[in-house]
């Protein structure tokens, strides 16, 4: 079908699918796919429509929210009070195998920790810290009777009396199980998830879970169960979403390391709000069973499991850990050398009138990235033009409707039927509502999108395909690129409603299928962290995963 056709198409299908619509209309502008004169003129009146009505909701949306909070007051979480803290969960590992300090001090310690800025950020939701008490004396007994050697312990049991904790949306026994649903408010877990399972073999602690979006499909940690977490570095900020909670803890050093899910940036985008390492593993190799919602059909190969730390020397052990039998797929050892990577940057994903523009902190950090690995390296860094990039929010959108899962207005009411977002947004009005605003807002968005076999949806499709083909070919076995992980650090409370296809800049690896590290660089002129994304090629290979290796020169 031309693209003509389809634009024909698009103005004559059902008012469903309007705004999409109208964004298919800009599509064929930019890219003048179509001639026909009527087209394009009324292509650019609705890029201007866009482009006017999302920048003026954009200032008005800075200049409310400044007003709302500029005289909150800015609560500070307390100093730390114990080395113990400071240290990653690597060398916390190495010296409670040596026997420098106990498990239970380690575990106590962290456990200090969360009461004391738990009521502050309002980041973990259960725990248990009784039970991890007791197992933690056990290890302390175990190493002190001298059964096995420290390499047998290093080998065996890597992570032997180190705490960690994981999101509210992994099966944990004996935990609630509730990704935020009050639906779910009352339900256990009565087992392990896999990745839980891992990580106690290998000798960690379960200490407590965090806090998620409702049925984490929103990008601001909030739920009618828990409440709102809150950034530490400053409490009238988002912490992101869905693992924000995680994300929150960790860099309030509430816990050593932690375990995220992703599909649409879910780990990376809360590890930039907060400025800790955070890796969005290749699809396939860590587990995601026993995590609610559900990921089926073709929405399993875009969930991806994987670690979450402050500390990047964290990331690759606990990948090890995660990545279970399949460990030996990948190429964790062979060595890589930096001055031989090829180098490509991106700054932004062009003009899209959807996302709002990225602010010059960010430009600045990246820059210096640029200019680090040119003077340390001596590394050419080449700045990477991907025009099909400008549609990244549209992609992931069609990709992820039409992977064959219920829709999530049927997750809310838990697959047993639909909720009806009508009858619930009335409900929300007059405050007997179950469910977020964010949740009703994801519902509605979701339904803008067309089915799978309309004409809008497969040229989305196709670009998809055709955009992992390109940056395969650019990328090689040997490129890395550099990306903003969102236009602008972590936005006020509630400010997400007014840019909610910002996510866009992480969402679209994961339907790429690209392994994908969040590297933090530092603080920005609002006081909040700033960050970068190492992007690689999607086939194992020792430059894929040896991203650890690369993300510690960028963290100056």
């Amino acid at each position: 079908m031309s693209y003509c056709a389809c634009a024909q198409i698009s103005r004559e299908s059902s008012k469903t699918y309007f705004f999409l619509n109208l964004t298919y209309l800009v599509v064929m502008a930019t890219h003048k796919w179509c001639q026909e004169e009527k087209v394009k003129i009324l292509t650019w009146f609705v890029g201007l429509f866009l482009n006017v009505l999302f920048r003026t909701t954009e200032i008005f949306s800075n200049v409310i929210f400044w007003l709302v909070y500029r005289n909150k007051e800015k609560i500070r979480l307390p100093a730390i009070d114990n080395s113990i803290l400071l240290e990653s969960a690597t060398c916390l590992a190495k010296k409670i195998r040596t026997q420098e300090i106990t498990s239970e001090e380690v575990v106590k310690t962290f456990i200090r920790r969360i009461k004391t800025v738990n009521p502050i950020i309002n980041c973990v939701v259960d725990n248990r810290f009784d039970l991890a008490l007791e197992e933690a004396r056990k290890v302390d007994q175990l190493l002190q009777s001298g059964q096995k050697d420290e390499e047998s312990l290093e080998i065996e049991t890597p992570f032997l009396g180190v705490p960690f904790t994981i999101k509210d949306c992994f099966s944990v026994a004996g935990l609630h199980y509730t990704s935020g649903l009050v639906k779910r408010k009352d339900i256990i877990g009565k087992f392990d998830s896999d990745v839980v399972i891992l990580m106690k073999k290998a000798g960690a602690i379960m200490l407590a879970i965090t806090n998620v979006p409702e049925m984490c499909m929103w990008w601001e940690s909030v739920n009618n169960v828990y409440g709102r977490s809150r950034n530490p570095y400053d409490v009238n900020r988002t912490v992101g979403g869905s693992s924000g909670g995680e994300a929150g803890l960790l860099a309030a050093a509430g816990s050593p390391f932690g375990i995220g899910s992703d599909i649409g940036g879910s780990i990376r985008l809360p590890a930039f709000f907060n400025g800790i390492f955070g890796h969005k593993p290749t699809s396939g190799i860590v587990s995601n069973h026993e995590q609610q919602p559900v990921a089926e059909k073709v929405l399993q190969s875009y969930l991806v499991t994987g670690p979450m730390s402050r500390f990047c020397s964290d990331l690759l052990p606990m990948y090890r850990v995660l990545a279970g039998d399949k460990v030996k797929q990948l190429k964790l050892d062979e060595k890589v050398s930096l001055s031989k990577i090829r180098y490509f940057y991106m700054e932004h994903f062009g003009k899209n009138p959807l996302l709002s523009r990225v602010h010059p902190d960010l430009k600045k950090a990246q820059r210096k990235v640029v200019h680090h690995i040119r003077g340390t390296y001596n590394a050419s860094i080449q700045k990477l033009k991907l025009p099909l990039l400008y549609h990244a929010m549209e992609m992931w959108s069609v990709k992820m409707t039409s992977a064959g899962n219920p829709p999530f207005v049927a997750e809310l009411a838990m697959r047993k039927g639909q909720i009806s977002l009508v009858v619930e947004f009335l409900k929300f009005c007059i405050g007997k509502c179950d469910h977020t605003l964010y949740a009703l807002a994801m519902g509605f968005l979701e339904k803008l999108c067309p089915p799978s076999s309309h004409p809008l949806s497969v040229k989305m499709s196709a670009m998809c395909d055709e955009l992992r083909l390109q940056l395969q070919k650019v990328l090689g076995d040997d490129g890395v690129l550099l990306v903003p992980p969102h236009p602008t650090a972590a936005i006020y409370h509630n400010q997400s409603l007014t840019r909610p296809f910002n996510f866009a800049y992480v969402a679209i690896f994961n339907v790429l299928g690209f392994p994908v590290t969040q590297v933090p660089l530092g603080l920005g002129s609002c006081g909040v962290p700033l960050g970068v994304q190492l992007c690689l090629l999607l086939s194992p290979s020792p430059f894929v995963n040896s991203r650890y290796r690369i993300s510690p020169f960028l963290f100056f």
